[in-house]
C-alpha cells in the first residue's frame, strides 16, 4: 500500500507517487487500486502520462469509488471524463480563492494574519477592515531608513530589539525573516 497523506493530487511531485511510478516502470505492479480517481492526481495531463505508462507496462487501473477498470473502453473514457471534471473543479476552486483575495485586498478587507503596521477593526460577525497603526507605521519607516542606510535584515531585528521596539504580539525578540516580509510588504 502507498500512501500521499497530506499532499495534494495538483500534480505528481509526490514521494508515493514516484515511488508508484518507479514500481510500475519495474514491472513489479500488475493492477493499481485507488480508492477515488482524485486521489491519484487532478490534471488531465498527468492522468494521461499515467494511462499511457500504465499500459505500456500492463497495467490496470481501478477505482473503487468511481467504479472505473481502465481494462474496457468504457471504463478509459469514464476516466477521461472524470479527470477533466476534477482538473477543471481544482482550477475553479483556485480562481475562486485568488478573486476573494484580491477582492478583500483592494478593498482593505483583513483575509489573513493583520499585517505589521495595521489594526482590524469589525467584529467576527462582520468583515472586518483594516486601519493604519500610527505607531507600527512609524517602526516600519524607521526599518526602511536603517535599510536605505545598508543595514541588514538581521542587523535591523537586532537594532529594534536594543530600542525596546514591540513586534505585533507586543514582544521585543525581532526575527530577521519577519522584518524581511515588513519590508518586502511595504
Amino acid at each position: 500500500m502507498i500512501e500521499d497523506a497530506g499532499y495534494s493530487a495538483k500534480d505528481l511531485n509526490r514521494t508515493g507517487m514516484q515511488r508508484l511510478i518507479e514500481m510500475v516502470k519495474q514491472s513489479k505492479v500488475n493492477t493499481v487500486i485507488i480508492y477515488k480517481l482524485d486521489r491519484i492526481t487532478r490534471s488531465v495531463k498527468d492522468l494521461g502520462y499515467l494511462i499511457e505508462l500504465f499500459q505500456k507496462h500492463n497495467v490496470e487501473l481501478m477505482s473503487v469509488q468511481d467504479s472505473i477498470d481502465t481494462s474496457t473502453a468504457a471504463g478509459r473514457l469514464v476516466l477521461n471524463v472524470m479527470a477533466s471534471v476534477s482538473q477543471w473543479e481544482r482550477e475553479t476552486i483556485g480562481e475562486r480563492t485568488s478573486e476573494a483575495l484580491q477582492y478583500k485586498k483592494a478593498n482593505n478587507r483583513v483575509y489573513g494574519e493583520t499585517p505589521y503596521g495595521f489594526d482590524r477593526i469589525g467584529n467576527e460577525l462582520i468583515e472586518n477592515e483594516l486601519i493604519e497603526n500610527e505607531r507600527e507605521q512609524r517602526n516600519i519607516t524607521l526599518m526602511k531608513s536603517l535599510k536605505e542606510q545598508g543595514y541588514s535584515y538581521r542587523a535591523i531585528a537586532r537594532k529594534l530589539e536594543a530600542d525596546g521596539v514591540l513586534t505585533k504580539k507586543g514582544k521585543t525578540k525581532w526575527n530577521h525573516k519577519t522584518v524581511k516580509t515588513i519590508l518586502l510588504a511595504a
